[in-house]
């Protein structure tokens, strides 16, 4: 799959979402905070009735993983001197704790030389389950595909916080398919303090329609998918946490189910938490 090509620059996508999705009171969300309780990383709901994660991509080289980790490489340019030293009170950052490789906010497909590698492709080769048992997907995940905490320089592991480009275009277009009133579905969205940084006295609230939901991922203010995506009539609620891999959505049980049999997106049932 090729990398999905630069839209219009940060001014002309704020105008356009500002049209699509204008600003509305933060009271549209107080139904998620009796749902869900406190939603500073996202508002994660309980099944309604029921839920499935979607799990964030991640990406090989076509040469494979390689030996070196990004710790590895980035403490080989700090010796050769090809890496400015980045000073913090008499410590180099460069060098202070382990690179793990991962990232934060949205991403995409890298390009040329990269495929996608399946998360249930990667438990099979290292034997560590999809998700450790007690966690959510998380930088918990896969501990043997890693040297000392870091990932191979050959594996582009999954970023926190947001759906990647193509696993959320694929999610919108399912939760359309799956919505009694299609692209007409009227949705609301909601952003964290955490992504916007800002504070947190108001919430972050838009509303738009469901064919337009894909502008979401380009918001110029936030570097992430949207926090929690909903359809007014509360028949469904997506949750990207901003600390997590995957995204949960809860709602009707079709719906889940074409998630778990999509072919591109890949999903798993997970114990609810206490």
């Amino acid at each position: 799959m090729p990398v999905v090509p630069e839209g219009p620059g940060r001014s002309g996508r704020s105008v356009l979402l500002n049209a699509q999705w204008p600003l509305v009171a933060a009271n549209e969300a107080d139904w998620l905070y009796d749902l869900a309780g406190d939603g500073v990383s996202g508002f994660m709901p309980p099944p309604m009735p029921d839920a499935v994660w979607v799990l964030n991509a991640m990406y090989e080289h076509e040469q494979g993983p390689g030996g070196a980790s990004y710790d590895d490489h980035l403490r080989a340019l700090v010796a050769d001197g090809a890496l400015e030293p980045d000073p913090v009170a008499g410590m180099d950052l460069n060098t202070l704790g382990i690179a793990t490789g991962g990232g934060l906010g949205r991403a995409a497909h890298p390009g040329d030389g990269w495929r996608r590698l399946r998360w249930a492709e990667l438990a099979e080769r290292t034997g560590d389950p999809l998700v450790p048992e007690g966690h959510l997907p998380c930088l918990h995940c896969f501990p043997s595909a890693k040297k000392n905490g870091s990932w191979p320089l050959g594996i582009r592991p999954p970023t926190e916080g947001s759906l990647d480009r193509e696993t959320y275009d694929r999610l919108i277009e399912i939760l359309i398919e799956q919505s009694p009133a299609g692209p007409d579905t009227s949705c609301l969205a909601y952003y964290t303090p955490l992504m916007l940084h800002c504070d947190f006295d108001g919430l972050h609230v838009r509303a738009g329609r469901l064919s337009d939901a894909k502008a979401l991922h380009d918001n110029a203010e936030a570097d992430f998918s949207p926090s929690n995506l909903w359809a007014a009539d509360r028949s469904w609620v997506t949750c990207t946490d901003y600390d997590l891999w995957a995204t949960k959505i809860a709602g009707p049980a079709p719906l889940i189910e074409a998630l778990l049999d999509d072919s591109y997106i890949e999903a798993i049932r997970l114990p609810e938490r206490g």
